[in-house]
């Protein structure tokens, strides 16, 4: 494992005497507002109250996996990466750099922002962060399924916690920032995401959903929580009541913030409320602390506020009670007292320092996920030429898209610097050694005698909403993607470095028309390209009628370039995956499993060509590659990793990191017979690990490695507290049987074989990563509160442990458990 020096801050260790009350503080500003500007504090942008020396604040700082959206800063792999890790420590130690950075633009603006492409609008940054997202990863079709760590809520629960511990520190009453998990409740579709109504089933909610929330609320290191845009079991998230039913009884002070726009969806939306005052009241009295609604213009909330107080539909004790609650997060970062800020000192030097970028490649190696390994195809071994007179060419080939590129995603920063995978092995063998093409054919669009183009033409398949494949067009000129530009999006340049933005104005839909034309559909405004009177393309056609048809000419066969260049070197690197921008995003689910067809055929031809190719998937989600898992000798997953993503790939692909990333989901075979995205019935629809028995390409929890690792007796143990609470110690000893030194993910699954209700087939209850040289054992001890084996029980209205027999397993993942031990568990 990677040595990394923790990241510089100043000393948090305070003398008890000269810690802060914070609560005091918050409690006796709440007392000198009056009515009207704790009204105006509802809003997400809280104005400056000068008399009592009130800065502005605004609730909400994007931190998923690195800080987004303000500048250049560290990024780290997706969120459902660091879950691919299943390391607490080293996601604790993400967070930790993550709100170091923040606190960073907070407290030095001016040195922040140089270098960044938002150097000129200096934005109020808030220490209040939205992350992490615990919604659990159930169906791998969800658009946001890149935003989370595990579709397993023990898992999930656990690196939200330690994520969560990182951006708070460990200052006794000073937060370092104060984190926001998002999205409550049962927020897992993107289709009509703000209208449609999910149906939990009582034992679903207390069993699968709710847990990924409890544990880092009641670890105490969540300062609040988002509400989803959904309703479920028929009732708006932002007024379910739940949030005070249980949110808040784990957690009194617990501030909610909504997500955008919301609160007046309740009425616009939803149709749930007649009226904008009744609906914010409602939610106000709900538990809905913090207004994010109708951006920073905080005028409709502060008069639907002042109209529910002069209707008595609210009291100004429920204002204090939210104004009170977002005081008390304020003054928790020290805002109130800055002499006692431990964290003051931190300036712009943390942001992409050497530590962090180390502490970027680490989290990045730690992800990537080794799925198959035949005749041990990796770690990839390139002979020198001498030893392969047959092949006079390069020793690698890269091919395909991602394999020159470093993605981004909605909730990335501004990547400091990038390393492709294809740099990556420049680095390992020489640039004479890597040859790297696109795999995608050059194409030009022909209109009578005027040509555009030529553009490097890619598929990135379908959606949910558009069943049509969309493509980029990216010039080849000068390497920028065709995009909608002017006023009203009309005008058509190849002018966007990369396919981006709330809208994605880069994508373009592509329709049969007659005699063999095609006529050209912009995804974004839903136009169609024609040739104008100037002749140059505007995508202002209202109709296919309008719209200009042309001849899409193949100038450069991308399969053919792919083959050639696979021929000719002794290895083939295929990498493919999605851009995170397009098919399968916030407000975009996909609408199946498959690889996009091109990509699908750009495989088959390389591995046709050179069946010495090793198969590398970078996205956001699990993809049903059943084809490659028959026919390719390796094949290697990473989310996409950020800046050192290269490096990280390629450490693993030669065996300078032994991989010991885990799957923080199931990888299904088809998605012929997934239930409905909207069905969150995970137990009688037999959803994700716990309860499906469909076919299963990879399980969950699955990962190889270039060492071995034995197991040995499962012992139990149950000890009773003077409280009568039941623990169970499950050991075990694993020994690194190879003659590699490596890292395993021990896992531990539970299973009650006299269950008077269908339970999990395997229920996660206990991992750690550890580490092993050649030889070394080491005993790894579970701890496993009996209350994590109950049920939910209609009859009682609580969580019920049952007596009976349970069966433990322990192993490598939840379909290899080689050691397993039953225990008779007698609950009084």
């Amino acid at each position: 494992m990677t040595e990394v020096p923790d990241t510089a801050v100043p000393d948090t260790e305070v003398p008890d005497a000269e810690v802060p009350d914070t609560a005091a503080q918050a409690a006796a500003l709440l007392a000198q507002l009056s009515p009207a500007e704790k009204i105006a504090f509802l809003h997400q942008h809280q104005p400056a109250v000068e008399r009592l020396g009130l800065a502005a604040f605004h609730t909400g700082c994007e931190a998923l996996h690195g800080v987004a959206w303000i500048g250049r800063a560290t990024v780290f792999p997706q969120a459902v990466g660091l879950g691919a890790t299943w390391d607490r420590d080293l996601v604790r130690r993400v967070g930790e750099a993550v709100s170091t950075e923040v606190r960073a633009f907070r407290q030095d603006t001016e040195n922040a922002f140089r270098a960044s492409d938002v150097a000129d609008k200096h934005p109020m940054v808030s220490l209040n962060v939205w992350a992490p997202v615990v919604n659990l990863l159930r169906d791998p079709r969800w658009g946001r399924n890149e935003e989370g760590y595990s579709e397993d809520p023990h898992a999930t629960a656990e690196l939200a916690t330690a994520y969560c511990r990182g951006l708070r520190g460990d200052h006794p009453a000073i937060w370092r920032t104060t984190p926001v998990l998002k999205h409550f409740l049962a927020y897992n579709v993107e289709t009509d995401r703000d209208v449609i109504d999910i149906t939990v089933p009582p034992r679903v909610l207390h069993e699968y959903e709710l847990p990924a929330f409890r544990g880092p609320i009641e670890a105490g290191v969540a300062a609040g929580v988002m509400p989803g845009y959904n309703l479920t079991n028929g009732v708006p998230n932002h007024v379910h009541p739940l949030i005070n039913d249980a949110l808040r009884a784990w957690n009194p002070e617990l501030v909610v913030c909504s997500d955008a726009q919301a609160p007046s969806n309740l009425v616009d939306r939803e149709k749930h409320f007649a009226t904008h005052v009744e609906s914010h009241a409602a939610a106000l009295k709900a538990g809905v602390d913090s207004y994010t609604d109708n951006g920073p213009d905080a005028r409709l909330t502060i008069e639907r506020f002042t109209e529910a107080l002069a209707q008595g539909l609210i009291t100004e004790a429920d204002i204090d009670a939210s104004v009170g609650r977002l005081l008390a997060m304020r003054a928790a970062t020290g805002e109130f007292d800055i002499a006692a800020d431990p964290y003051a000192g931190i300036r712009a030097e943390v942001i992409s320092s050497p530590a962090h970028n180390a502490l970027a490649l680490e989290a990045a190696r730690a992800a990537v996920v080794l799925l198959k390994n035949e005749n041990e195809a990796l770690p990839l071994v390139v002979p020198e030429p001498e030893a392969a007179p047959a092949h006079p060419g390069p020793a690698v080939a890269v091919i395909g898209h991602l394999g020159n590129r470093v993605l981004t995603d909605w909730y990335s920063g501004e990547l400091p610097y990038a390393v492709s995978i294809a740099d990556g092995l420049r680095t390992a063998f020489g640039d004479r050694a890597v040859t790297a093409v696109d795999g995608a054919d050059v194409v030009s669009l022909r209109a009578g005698e005027t040509v555009f183009g030529p553009f490097c033409h890619q598929d990135w398949g379908t959606s949910v909403q558009c069943p049509v494949p969309v493509r980029t067009l990216q010039a080849v000129e000068n390497g920028k993607y065709l995009t909608l530009t002017g006023e009203g999006d009309t005008e058509v340049l190849a002018d966007a470095a990369t396919p981006d933005g709330w809208v994605v104005k880069e994508l373009w839909e592509f329709h049969p028309a007659v005699d063999g034309q095609t006529i050209v559909r912009s995804n974004a405004s839903g136009r169609y390209l024609r040739v104008g009177d100037d002749g140059r393309l505007v995508a202002d056609a209202e109709t296919a009628e309008e719209a200009t048809a042309f001849v899409v000419e193949t100038l450069t066969s991308g399969i053919r370039q792919a083959v050639a260049a696979a021929t000719s070197a002794r290895r083939a690197i295929v990498v493919l995956g999605n851009d995170p921008h397009i098919n399968g995003r916030e407000t975009i689910d996909r609408d199946g499993l498959a690889l996009p067809a091109d990509q699908e055929a750009l495989l088959r031809a390389v591995v046709e060509a050179n069946p010495d190719t090793t198969l590398v998937v970078v996205s956001s989600y699990p993809y049903a590659i059943g084809w490659a898992a028959r026919h390719v000798p390796a094949i290697v997953w990473t989310a996409h990793g950020g800046q050192e993503l290269g490096n990280a790939v390629v450490d693993v692909l030669t065996g300078a990191h032994n991989p010991a990333g885990r799957l923080p989901q199931t990888w299904y075979a088809s998605d012929a017979d997934l239930p409905a995205p909207e069905d969150y019935d995970v137990i009688g629809s037999g959803w994700t690990y716990q309860y499906s028995q469909r076919e299963h390409l990879y399980a969950f929890g699955h990962g190889l490695s270039y060492t071995t690792f034995e197991y040995g007796d499962l012992v139990l143990k149950v000890s009773e507290d003077q409280l009568g609470s039941l623990t169970i110690f499950a050991e075990t000893q694993i020994t690194n049987s190879g003659t590699t030194a490596g890292q395993e993910v021990v896992q531990l699954y539970s299973h009650a074989l006299e269950a008077s209700v269908p339970t999990p087939l395997r229920r996660l209850q206990g991992f750690e990563r550890i580490e092993l040289a050649p030889g070394e054992s080491r005993t790894v001890v579970f701890e496993v509160p009996a209350e994590r084996l109950a049920h939910w029980s209609e009859d009682v209205g609580a969580l019920r442990v049952e007596s009976g027999e349970y069966e433990f397993g322990v192993g490598r993942s939840s379909a290899d458990l080689p050691s397993s031990a039953s225990v008779k568990l007698t609950i009084a």
